[in-house]
């Protein structure tokens, strides 16, 4: 699976990116004894990286099952869309009101830097795109100054789920998102919060369907709603 890493970073390292790129899948039992074996190392560091990833939300540490990886059911992830869906738009088109240049043209630098280190291609840097699109949707939810629905939102944006997410797209789910967000800037910068709203819509639609595609690959269609 991988070369015999040699060190206690690196093993935290390793075994991040195989949960971000679904090596290993949700609800996976992650042994300390057979990492440790594949790994090349003793299970200390092992021990110490899981602890760490369950800080991150990325694993679940349990008394009686051991470390697994964290994992959300179709109803969960389901919900945790229908609110975005429904908050974050609507944010959006109050940010779209409120932008002055100086605001347009940091998430234009925000948008024009993500697409520069996340389209598809031998120089793609996920986790450089992470923080870049957090500061995008920040920036936005900032420029609303609707402190109770930011609040609302908060609970619903988890980092470990967007990490995933990032590492789940195809090329063209990619794409279509680093494009969505500088059609946003676009709209913004023609004063029509109606189109900015509806392409949060979009890009939200198209996360929804990366992580539900890619987390439950062999449900069944018709048993995870897909309308709205």
């Amino acid at each position: 699976m991988v070369g015999v890493v040699t060190s206690a970073g690196r093993v935290l390292e390793v075994l991040r990116r195989l949960i971000l790129n679904n090596t290993f899948l949700p609800g996976a039992r992650l042994a300390e004894t057979e990492l440790a074996e594949q790994l090349g190392v003793s299970r200390t560091p092992v021990r110490e990286a899981l602890r760490q990833l369950a800080a991150e939300g990325l694993v679940e540490l349990s008394p009686n099952r051991g470390a697994r990886v964290a994992g959300w059911s179709p109803a969960e992830l389901e919900s945790l869309f229908e609110l975005r869906s429904t908050l974050e738009p609507r944010l959006t088109g109050m940010a779209a009101e409120r932008a002055d240049e100086g605001d347009l043209a940091e998430l234009e630098k925000l948008a024009n830097e993500m697409s520069a280190v996340g389209s598809p291609g031998p120089e793609q840097d996920l986790e450089a795109l992470i923080p870049l699109n957090a500061a995008f949707h920040e920036r936005l939810v900032k420029l609303a100054d609707a402190p109770a629905f930011a609040a609302a939102l908060a609970g619903a944006v988890r980092t470990p789920l967007v990490m995933r997410n990032f590492h789940a797209y195809d090329d063209d789910s990619m794409r279509r998102s680093l494009a969505h967000h500088i059609e946003i800037v676009a709209a913004m910068r023609a004063g029509d919060p109606q189109w900015a709203t509806a392409v949060m819509v979009a890009h939200l639609r198209n996360a929804r369907a990366v992580m539900l595609r890619t987390t439950f690959p062999t449900a069944d269609p018709g048993g995870v709603r897909r309308g709205r």
